[in-house]
């Protein structure tokens, strides 16, 4: 894997690194999990669950990594910019913009998938 020193050379390598629908769709689940359950704990004052915000995105994430995707996270070498990329392309999803995206970083559409 090659070096990447700005956000915007490493987006295109992450959005690479989940090609498949699927893994897309859990990493999306695991990401609004982690928003409910943060929203919550700061709602009910739970400061324990606080900790679960982590592991109910990364749970998802690495899943899709080991059974679908079949490769490794690239939050293991570059934690807050796969943190950003998640959330990121959530947003381009929501937004319609995802497949253009891909499309620039050299993922085949949804469609050829």
């Amino acid at each position: 894997m090659r070096e990447y020193t700005t956000y915007s050379d490493f987006f295109p390598y992450y959005l690479q690194e989940h090609a498949k629908l699927e893994t897309r769709l859990f990493h999306y689940t695991g990401s609004i999990l982690a928003i409910s359950v943060l929203v919550y704990a700061l709602a009910t004052q739970n400061w324990w669950l606080l900790l679960a915000v982590p592991l109910s995105g990364y749970f998802f994430a690495w899943v899709s990594h080991a059974f679908i995707e079949k490769n490794k996270p690239a939050t293991f070498t570059y934690p807050l910019w796969s943190l950003r990329g998640d959330y990121h392309m959530l947003f381009l999803a929501l937004t319609g913009k995802l497949d253009r995206a891909l499309q620039r970083a050299g993922v085949a559409p949804p469609a050829a998938e």
